[in-house]
């Protein structure tokens, strides 16, 4: 008899249900509980990044050497010719985004991926400028205008990026951002 297939999930309960878990003591041990960072800047700053843009740090993960924040744009700008060593994954969230190297323009809720490789460099047109959230795996290489390598910017580039803003500002450093 074939069973027909799902058209949502089988519970509607609106109740947490206990769940079997054959080693339920060594992942209550050692699985940490999910993390939730709100909107407020008490718990991500706004940290400068560069004149005309800013980054709020969401995630920090060194085992995988993965990051996850928002982009600020403030004004028509650029990002720096780039390349990454890892995936990224992205969405936009308010203006519109694109690379010179590519014929498409981010609107907010469209996502994008882009593979280890190539460099690209990222701008925007907005008199308002962009976000963006990304979802960054690996290093990311700068160069300046003439192909030279300037620096590589990593999960620990990242989390120093992060932490020296808040003691330089006197905020405390939220410990939900690290996975």
């Amino acid at each position: 008899m074939a069973s027909e297939p799902l058209s949502a999930p089988p519970s509607g309960a609106y109740k947490i249900v206990a769940v079997p878990e054959i080693h339920r003591e060594v992942v209550d041990r050692y699985v940490r509980p999910g993390s939730y960072v709100g909107s407020s800047e008490a718990e991500s700053p706004w940290v400068p990044f560069g004149d005309n843009a800013a980054i709020r740090h969401l995630a920090f993960d060194v085992r995988q050497n993965v990051y996850a924040n928002i982009l600020w744009i403030k004004s028509p700008g650029v990002i720096g010719t780039h390349k990454h060593r890892g995936m990224v994954w992205a969405i936009g969230l308010e203006g519109t985004f694109r690379y010179l190297e590519y014929d498409w323009l981010c609107h907010p809720g469209e996502f994008i991926t882009e593979f280890p490789g190539h460099a690209h460099t990222l701008v925007t047109d907005e008199p308002d400028g962009m976000k963006a959230f990304f979802w960054m795996q690996g290093a990311n290489e700068f160069y300046d205008d003439q192909g030279n390598h300037v620096e590589t910017l990593d999960v620990w580039w990242f989390i120093n990026h992060y932490e020296t803003y808040c003691r330089e500002n006197g905020l405390p450093i939220n410990k939900e951002l690290y996975l």
